[in-house]
This record gives structure tokens, C-alpha cells and sequence, in this order.
């Protein structure tokens, strides 16, 4: 009995505490006014008016200022993060899972947690500023293998998007809470500019990948970009390594095909890791890529035990073991990796080991 009142009252109080967090977002909602206010962003570079109340980050978006952002607004994913100069208030609890001790030194904030109530200064990467909207039509599908697609979106309206090998971009997908983005690595190479090309694996109840693989040709598709860190180190005395799982190829075909058309001699190997034969493809595109660059090497290794009935002559166990086996120490090299966080931490050691910076490691998880 004691034990079942003591119930009812967490109950109780934790439902008073949602009531009353519910009509405070209510009440400033309706009730309160903050009128118009100023966003000065870089320093007067791009000065803003923007109506109170609304986050920093729907503040920028409505006015064409696309920022990462792969949750929504949710603030979940710590992608938006900005440097807020003053206006921005106190750093939320909802922030600081996402941010650094540094970061927060440094006036980093979540623009999706940030309320435009004052006077906003923030700084932003002058790339952000550059970042557009597109509208595209599905010019394309192709299945590779159970749950992964090949995506090929046209550009509308003899627009170009200009995309550094390794960049993504940011879907727009429609969800029942209303418009959601979700980033997706553009596999397609910079020497076509009106196409951007997707490998999507489809997430069981995921929102954008269920929405992508359920396209059909021309469907319209909404997406902004390009962002990302990835910078190719221009110098050809430089070789290239890629190292990849599942839809973690896309950037490192980018990167590949990139390469290939401008520097034609260049050194790169590319490290593909596969749990069966059935994950595999662009094996045989690799492999005729291969036979017109000598300097190109491909490596695929399967993790999984082979099964009676498959077939395959090529490596074995994690692909962080064949990227140990076939690199030598000491040459210079530049390292992009895409993958589960396991195999980036294994690779990613490897590497060092072997004598590449961290600093000249790129890498995205997923």
C-alpha cells in the first residue's frame, strides 16, 4: 500500500512538472512579445532583423542561412553549433552533452537551442554562407545490395552545385512532425556538378532513409548543401588512402573518381571492409578503375566466416587488418575513413602506427 502511494506521487508531481513546463512554452508562445530583433552575423557582414521567440536556428534557415543540422532541431545531434558573441543567454543543460568545456569558453552554442529574445551576435564558417537550397528530380534508383540504394538526383533549373570530394549534403525528408533533414555523403564525383548521387542504407523506422528508398524517378527531392571538412591535399606526391563500410563508400567513390580525373598517376588505395558477399558491390567498377591506373589498388575483406556456398579469393577479418598488411611505414599519405565508430577507432591506429598525422585523417561516423 505504502509502496503504491509513494508511486502515485512521483506520478504526480512528475505530471505537475511536464503541466507546468508545457503552459510556460505555451505562455511565452502567446503571451510574450519580443518584437523584432537584430541578428548581426560575422561582425556586420550579413546583418539580419528576425522576429523574437523563434530558435537561432529557424531564424537562419528562414532566412537562407542553411547550418548542419541532422536532428531537426531536436537537439540531438550537436551539428548546428555556432559561436553566439552575446544575446544568446545561458548555455542550456540541453547543450552541454554536445559541447566542450572549450567550446563553451568559446561561446559555442546549439543555434537549435538558442531563443531569439534580444539582440543576437554570432560568428559563423564563411562556407555556411555559401550553402543553397536545391531542388532536384530523381533521375534515377538502383539497388546494390538488400538494404543499400544508389541514388542519382538531377538538379533543377540548370542549377550547379559546387562540392569538394568528401562533402555532403542535407536531405530535406517529410516527417509527421513537419519538414526533417538528414546528412547523406554525395558519391557522386565534382566533375558533374548537376548531379548529386546518394548511397542510402535504408534504417529500420529511419525517417529520411525509409523516404529515400521508397523514390521513384522523377520524384522531387529537396536538399541543402554542400557541407563538410573534407579538403583533398592537392600536392600528387601525396598518396591517398580510403577506407570505408557500407554506405560509408560514398565519399571515398567521390574521392576516388575525383582523383582520378585530375591526377591520373596518382597513388590511392582504397580499403573496403563487407561482413558477406552479398554487401559487396562496386567491386568490378573499382577493379576496371584499377586496370586503367596502376597506381590505384583496391581491397576488399569480408568479416564475416565464409559460408560453404560462397565464393571469394579476397581478404578476410576486419578492415583494419588489411589496411596493416598492405601499407608500408613512413610514406606521406593522406587518410579519409567512413564507417561505425569501431572500425574508425581500429583504423584510425593503424594509420598512426604507420605514420600519418592525425591531423591528415579525416573521418566520418555513422
Amino acid at each position: 500500500m505504502g509502496f503504491s502511494i509513494y508511486l502515485y506521487s512521483v506520478f504526480s508531481f512528475s505530471g505537475l512538472v511536464i503541466f507546468l513546463a508545457a503552459g510556460l512554452m505555451i505562455a511565452e508562445h502567446f503571451l510574450i512579445n519580443y518584437g523584432i530583433c537584430k541578428l548581426d552575423i560575422n561582425a556586420g557582414e550579413k546583418p539580419l532583423e528576425v522576429e523574437g521567440g523563434q530558435t537561432l536556428l529557424s531564424s537562419l534557415y528562414a532566412n537562407e542561412i542553411f547550418i548542419p543540422s541532422a536532428c531537426g532541431g531536436q537537439g540531438s545531434c550537436g551539428h548546428c553549433k555556432i559561436a553566439v558573441i552575446s544575446g544568446g543567454g545561458p548555455v542550456l543543460p540541453t547543450e552541454t552533452p554536445h559541447l566542450t568545456r572549450k567550446e563553451i569558453r568559446s561561446g559555442i552554442r546549439l543555434a537549435c537551442q538558442v531563443k531569439v529574445r534580444e539582440d543576437i551576435y554570432i560568428r559563423i564558417p564563411e562556407d555556411f554562407l555559401n550553402i543553397k537550397l536545391f531542388a532536384s528530380t530523381v533521375e534515377s534508383t538502383r539497388r546494390l545490395t538488400h538494404d543499400i540504394k544508389e541514388i542519382r538526383l538531377k538538379l533543377n533549373d540548370s542549377q550547379e552545385i559546387s562540392q569538394r570530394p568528401g562533402q555532403y549534403v542535407q536531405v530535406q525528408a517529410p516527417s509527421p512532425d513537419g519538414p526533417v533533414f538528414r546528412a547523406y555523403s554525395i558519391s557522386s564525383p565534382v566533375y558533374e556538378p548537376t548531379v548529386v548521387e546518394l548511397v542510402v542504407r535504408l534504417v529500420p523506422g529511419g525517417i529520411a532513409s525509409t523516404y529515400l528508398h521508397n523514390l521513384e524517378e522523377n520524384d522531387e527531392v529537396a536538399f541543402t548543401g554542400p557541407y563538410g571538412d573534407f579538403y583533398l591535399n592537392e600536392d600528387p606526391s601525396i598518396e591517398i588512402i580510403c577506407v570505408g563500410g557500407g554506405c560509408g563508400m560514398a565519399p571515398m567513390k567521390n574521392i576516388i573518381y575525383s582523383l582520378y580525373d585530375r591526377w591520373p598517376d596518382r597513388s590511392c588505395w582504397l580499403f573496403f571492409g563487407c561482413r558477406t558477399t552479398e554487401d559487396i558491390f562496386y567491386l568490378e567498377r573499382f577493379k576496371e578503375l584499377e586496370s586503367k591506373h596502376p597506381n590505384f589498388h583496391v581491397i576488399y575483406a569480408l568479416s564475416d566466416e565464409l559460408k560453404p556456398e560462397e565464393k571469394w579469393d579476397g581478404e578476410t577479418g576486419f578492415i583494419h587488418l588489411s589496411v596493416d598488411k598492405y601499407l608500408e611505414h613512413g610514406i606521406p599519405r593522406q587518410a579519409f575513413l567512413c564507417g561505425p565508430p569501431l572500425m574508425i577507432q581500429a583504423v584510425n591506429q593503424v594509420l598512426e602506427e604507420k605514420g600519418i598525422r592525425p591531423e591528415d585523417i579525416f573521418y566520418d561516423e555513422f
